[in-house]
């Protein structure tokens, strides 16, 4: 989700960056005239790259894109091949699961933002991929993420979504500390007795919490929902993203089991409404506000539901194990760095951790956040159909796109484009720290659009943009608070990094 200008979360604004794409305005033949400001005038490339034969074509790129080669090196072989950033491929799922997984892959930041114009592209049914879930997993309602700004049901929703942000604002900080405090001392003690804790089945239950006690004004455990968030919201997740996630099994049992066919809705139905029945008792203010705008009770529970369970906590589930990794292999230097801003920021405000402080006084904390966003991606893959005949510019080459052809951006490949960062494939703590790295921010495009602009009610940026980038700060501000430094053991998992915190030093100074 990400708040709007009207959201009291919004922070400063930055000049939205050129996008380097034009409209075909001309025949084939022609090489089309550019309506964009400062285009390169690039010369017309035929996009190379192949889907091959029907069914025999996507099997082979899954397979390779799961497990003869893995998806980093998926995409950069076939950039080698075709010296192309811009290509023709098969996206899984493909055969069996429906959607065409015939793309155009835009692999590099010049071409990604093409992506973020709902002008010249549709997001209609493209949030997971080729393929759209079915909304027996969402209440029989086709949620937000999928729909396009053109359909009627998408401003009142994502209005519904900003108020969810705003109206307890005041509850975030507090409400934060509270519950990822708990999780710190629970990951102490289990340090001392067994020399490991696991981040991330800790962060779990803190990011339930925390999102149901913020947002909503309800702790979990004191309803009939119980402990139970995490694990109903992952099973439910699992029967939305299976077809295009790898869980580790046999690799032939597993593209059987999880890429050809649907995990069927009904194995999940008792779990999702339990999950339902519990936004519906604790949602009562914001269902009030749906009422307002338009929207009925039902639908919006289950919009809520998805942007807390899916988007927020999925985001949040994701993302804190990544910078608590990247900032743990760092090292005590670093940490060092950060720990003095943090408690000077904080002690200049008589002890208080504020959204100013924190926007104003820790630029290295808040680099950091970005920098983990940019390297490790929460949502890495990004999908629109081109509305229009188009022709979309990488750094060298434009490519003519035919309208109804399906576009789509492998987004680690464009925040981390040689040609735009130095030291691309590093983490670099400071990297958007100064008027350099502000600059830079504009290729920061996790929440479906540049970390410089907003998400509003006529584009399909994160409503929750400027809420997750907050709260990734204040895991940051709440961890150097308390410790000097940590140490981490670091594995895989389905969803992002395996986590294990094995020493925490705490604060000396």
């Amino acid at each position: 989700m990400a708040a709007t200008a009207s959201a009291s979360l919004t922070f400063s604004s930055i000049p939205t960056p050129s996008r380097r794409y034009r409209r075909i305005t001309g025949s084939v033949s022609e090489k089309p005239a550019s309506t964009q400001a400062g285009s390169k005038n690039l010369p017309i490339r035929k996009i190379p790259g192949d889907y091959g034969l029907p069914i025999l074509g996507p099997l082979r790129d899954r397979l390779a894109y799961f497990y003869h080669e893995g998806r980093d090196d998926f995409f950069k072989s076939r950039i080698r091949i075709h010296n192309s950033t811009v290509i023709r491929v098969n996206m899984p799922p493909g055969p069996f699961v429906a959607g065409d997984p015939r793309v155009v892959a835009l692999l590099d930041a010049a071409s990604f933002p093409v992506l973020f114009d709902t002008t010249l592209v549709e997001k209609r049914d493209l949030f997971t991929g080729t393929y759209m879930p079915s909304t027996d997993l969402t209440g029989g309602f086709r949620v937000l993420s999928y729909l396009d700004p053109s359909e009627p049901n998408h401003a009142p929703l994502k209005k519904l979504l900003f108020y969810l942000l705003s109206y307890r604002r005041h509850a975030i900080v507090p409400e934060f500390r509270n519950t990822y405090g708990g999780l710190f001392d629970s990951l102490e003690s289990d340090i001392g007795e067994k020399g490991k804790a696991d981040f991330g089945e800790a962060n779990d239950r803190a990011a339930f919490d925390f999102l149901a006690r913020a947002l909503l004004d309800r702790d979990p455990a004191e309803t009939k929902l119980g402990l139970d968030g995490p694990k109903l919201i992952v099973k439910w997740v699992l029967f939305q993203l299976s077809p295009i996630l790898t869980l580790g099994l046999p690799s032939l049992l597993e593209d059987l089991l999880l890429h050809s066919f649907r995990l069927p809705p009904p194995l999940v139905k008792s779990d999702y409404n339990r999950l339902a029945d519990f936004f519906r008792e604790s949602a009562g203010s914001i269902l009030d506000e749906a009422d307002r705008l338009g929207v009925s009770r039902e639908e919006a529970v289950h919009n809520i539901l998805f942007a807390t369970c899916f988007n927020s906590f999925g985001g949040i589930r994701i993302l804190f194990p990544s910078l608590i990794k990247l900032i743990g292999r760092a090292g005590s230097k670093l940490h060092g760095r950060i720990a003095e801003e943090v408690r000077s920021a904080v002690r200049a405000c008589n002890g208080e951790i504020t959204m100013r402080a924190i926007e104003e006084a820790m630029p290295l904390t808040k680099s950091v956040v970005y920098e983990a966003l940019r390297i490790e991606p929460p949502v890495p893959l990004q999908y629109g159909r081109a509305k229009r005949d188009l022709v979309v510019e990488s750094h060298d080459a434009a490519y003519e796109v035919r309208a109804g052809e399906m576009l789509f951006g492998y987004q680690p490949m464009a925040t981390k484009d040689a040609r735009v960062f130095e030291r691309a494939e590093e983490f670099v703590a400071d990297r958007f720290v100064g008027e350099e790295g502000q600059r830079l921010l504009k290729y920061v495009v996790w929440s479906n659009g540049p970390e410089t602009e907003a998400a509003t009610l006529g584009n399909k940026q994160c409503a929750g943009k400027d809420f997750v980038v907050f709260v990734a700060r204040l895991l940051v501000v709440e961890l150097f608070l308390r410790y000097d430094s940590f140490e981490i053991e670091v594995g895989t998992s389905p969803l992002g990094s395996a986590v294990k915190l094995t020493s925490l030093k705490k604060a000396t100074f």
